[in-house]
């Protein structure tokens, strides 16, 4: 039996290592802890996340709270700055290196995302415009003007 560190099986999975440690102390997650106290999980355990629920019934009903793939290739991973809800919407604030990045999305999916404050999350983007753009350069000193003499 191989044992992958959490950070290695949070990349398998495809998910943050935060994430995969908030699984761990809810119990969902299957780990052996050694001597030092680091959890190790054992591959078949990662294999078992990323199965698909057994049955139609299940599927249709149990989220496993994994995103196997996506069609989006531009994924910034972040952490949620701040979540500000108001009424049937929510701003959704991300930091991602040293930008930000703004989101407005619904109450419901917030909720459903149990977004907070220091979650780990992806903000995946499709448009079907996206411009690039670079700053202007400083323009360059414009030479002397040239006076005639008068002769």
């Amino acid at each position: 039996m191989h044992l992958l560190t959490v950070r290695q099986a949070a990349a398998r999975l495809g998910v943050g290592y935060s994430t995969l440690k908030h699984w761990i102390y809810e119990g969902r997650v299957r780990t052996r802890v050694t001597s030092g106290g680091h959890h190790r999980i054992a591959d078949s355990e990662v294999d078992r996340l990323l199965a698909p629920a057994a049955g139609p019934a299940a599927r249709k009903n149990e989220r496993t709270g994994l995103i196997v793939s996506i069609s989006g290739r531009n994924q910034l991973r972040g952490y949620v700055d701040e979540v500000r809800v108001e009424g049937l919407l929510a701003q959704v604030r991300l930091r991602i290196g040293d930008q930000t990045l703004t989101a407005v999305i619904t109450r419901d999916a917030v909720e459903e995302l149990k977004l907070r404050r220091g979650d780990e999350a992806l903000a995946i983007v499709k448009s079907t415009e996206v411009m690039v753009a670079r700053e202007a350069e400083a323009p360059s000193p414009a030479p002397a003007a040239r006076t005639r003499r008068a002769r």
